[in-house]
């Protein structure tokens, strides 16, 4: 093909910096867009006319200057800081990671608020369940300080990453602003969740007294009040308790609340489940499992299968003998005296110990117990569970107490319930990392649930004694100091758990990090005392330093795509192409294109395309500065519009 020197015009080529499609997501000009096409009457030059809107809403406009509901100092810029769009992104570390060309698990190290924005194009409609468990306000506790102008400037300094002098503190009551500083952290979290949430989706916010009016006043505000699903109420360890008498100006509460809203107010729960009156004992079930694993074949109360298998690995099976052998000694019983209510009773007076029972049956077979409250959870007090994971978690940590108060991961899994197995699991408090834990745990049944971690990278310092031990692991397994840090070192240490437990599973053990950090795209910052350096400076749009990857995945991000997705990679005309999701992106960020290389590329990438034969339209990405000249961009437009990219929308240079 000849080339077009004659080309009138050569930007063709949308440049990603200045195009509204590949911006992070702008969810207040998606709510005018949407207001515009139900309304256009009530705008007048691309403004909203309130006259007019409210007119046409007749009496659904509330004008009274007294209404019911929660209002504080701050709601406004809360809900205005929601709708701001972010200008970070986030940057891949295969290093960190564990099986990052498999896994469909995220692990987002960064400020909760940032990420909740950059996921929005890539996972709106997309979660089946959300589990947080947020500060709870108790005057020790870090509430995050967000700053309107520059929210990653203000992460960047919060975590150390740059100097800037500002420190994390704890918000204690002797601040006059002490429920308001909380709700402004929570409100603009809460209202940017809503919209990852699929139709059918659920959150679930664990909480306890400090805030749980407040809390439930925003959910309603933000979920809708007719979308409450109910209020559970789990137990507090015996320490927690006592420590509430520190000041004995009130009775300690022995429970913690859980919160729950549905996206919809047709929501329903998902499993039958029966009730409190068919399940108050305990049941026996069969230990025994059709499919045929060898590995999960071993001598077990003197019977050796030839086929099948049992339902637990062999360490756990054996410790459920021992367990339920105790339990006859200590109760002074035999098999043939102990009655089912013992046996309840036994196990639920050490429910924190978290025990297995597994006998013969009077078949000859062996059972496992079943305790009496497992299948039952439409019921709101769910007292049955630990109180802490602490025993569990420590266990991890070669003993130590890394985390002074991890969440229970049975508490997790019960939550788990309530998704369906292949569901997309969203946890952005991530903390001791319980969420991930529990999903890989849950998935051992053979489901194929994924979650999404985010965890701020606080730092942890070892002059704190409430944060030397945690400090001093980190520097053990050669970490930075931060809770993030700690986070990513569980998930590790608990999928090897799980897998060293479970010798056939094959499930999804493994997780992807990504650290927030400002966009690879170069903002234009003229220099005024120095324009000539800066114009030179914005010929290249992206940063230096920054990687092929970096910038790959920043794409994912501004084109909506999951970061999960699989990526092919090609050498096409001596350049590297990148296929993300079957050929939906084709990306090639060679430094130089030359006149003599535009024809073979663009046919060799159309080519490919075509091969993959993708469902939707593609688009192809390249680097704005790596072409020679105007005549080389205009070139590869053209040729790869002949071959059925659209040149206006798909085709663009970043």
């Amino acid at each position: 093909m000849n080339a077009r020197e004659d080309a009138k015009d050569a930007n063709t080529m949308k440049i990603i910096a200045n195009d509204p499609e590949t911006q992070s997501a702008d969810i207040l000009a998606g709510n005018i867009e949407q207001l515009k096409t139900l309304f256009p009457e009530a705008f007048t030059e691309d403004k909203v006319d309130f006259d007019v809107l409210k007119q046409l809403l007749g009496g659904a406009v509330d004008e009274r200057e007294e209404k019911y509901g929660l209002n504080w100092h701050g709601k406004r810029r809360a809900r205005q800081l929601a709708l701001t769009p972010s200008t970070g992104t986030l940057r891949p570390c295969p290093e960190d990671s564990v099986d990052w060309d498999t896994t469909q698990n995220l692990m987002i190290e960064g400020d909760n608020l940032e990420v909740l924005k950059l996921l929005q194009k890539s996972y709106a409609g997309k979660v089946k369940l959300i589990y947080i468990d947020p500060p709870y306000n108790t005057g020790k506790d870090f509430v995050y300080p967000d700053n309107f102008q520059d929210n990653i400037k203000n992460y960047m300094e919060l975590t150390e990453q740059v100097e800037g002098g500002r420190k994390i503190s704890s918000n204690t009551e002797a601040s006059g602003r002490f429920h308001t500083d909380w709700l402004n952290m929570i409100y603009p979290r809460l209202k940017l969740a809503i919209n990852l949430l699929s139709d059918d989706g659920i959150i679930f916010i664990s909480i306890d007294d400090n805030e749980a009016a407040s809390l439930r006043k925003a959910c309603d505000d933000i979920y809708g009040e007719e979308n409450y699903r109910n209020e559970v109420i789990v137990r507090r360890g015996a320490k927690s308790v006592q420590s509430q008498f520190d000041t004995w100006d009130k009775l300690g509460s022995g429970y913690e609340r859980v919160l729950i809203y549905s996206k919809r107010s047709d929501y329903r729960f998902p499993q039958q489940r029966r009730s409190l009156e068919d399940t108050r004992i305990g049941s026996w079930n069969n230990h025994w499992r059709g499919t045929d694993r060898p590995t999960m074949r071993y001598p077990l109360l003197g019977i050796t299968p030839e086929e099948g298998q049992w339902r637990w690995s062999q360490a756990r099976s054996e410790i459920a003998v021992e367990n339920y052998q105790q339990l006859l000694s200590e109760l002074g019983k035999t098999e043939e005296t102990i009655t089912q209510e013992e046996i309840d009773t036994f196990y639920m007076e050490r429910i924190d110990d978290d025990l297995d029972f597994l006998r013969l049956s009077a078949n000859g077979k062996p059972e496992h117990y079943i305790p009496p409250s497992d299948s039952v959870l439409l019921n709101d007090i769910w007292f049955d569970l630990p109180v802490s994971s602490s025993k569990e978690v420590q266990a991890l940590f070669d003993r130590k107490k890394v985390f002074s108060n991890p969440k229970q991961t049975r508490l997790v899994q019960r939550i788990l319930d309530f998704a369906i197995n292949d569901a997309i699991v969203i946890d952005f408090f991530a903390g001791s990392g319980t969420t991930g834990h529990a999903v890989m745990a849950q998935n051992a049944d053979g489901g194929k649930r994924r979650y999404i971690l985010v965890q701020l990278p606080e730092p942890l310092n070892p002059e704190n004694k409430d944060q030397k031990t945690a400090a001093d692991f980190c520097d053990k397994i050669g970490k930075p100091r931060n809770i993030a840090e700690l986070t990513k070192e569980r998930l590790r240490r608990a999928g090897k758990k799980i897998r060293d437990e479970n010798p056939m599973f094959a499930g999804d053990t493994g997780f992807r990090v990504f650290k927030l950090d400002s966009s690879n795209i170069r903002a234009w910052e003229p220099d005024r005392d120095n324009l000539d350096q800066t114009l030179l400076e914005s010929i290249e749009h992206l940063k230096t330093g920054r990687t092929e990857a970096d910038i790959l995945y920043e794409l994912l991000l501004k084109l909506g795509l999951d970061l999960c997705v699989p990526i092919e990679k090609r050498t096409i005309a001596g350049k590297e192409v990148h296929s993300i999701g079957g050929g939906v992106l084709l990306a090639c960020f060679a430094t130089q294109i030359t006149r003599d290389d535009v024809e073979p590329l663009a046919l060799g990438i159309a080519e490919w395309r075509n091969n993959l034969a993708p469902a939707g339209e593609s688009t192809c990405v390249f680097r704005d500065s790596a072409f020679a000249d105007d005549v080389a961009k205009t070139n590869i437009v053209a040729i790869l519009a002949q071959h059925g990219f659209d040149e206006k929308k798909h085709i663009k240079s970043l």
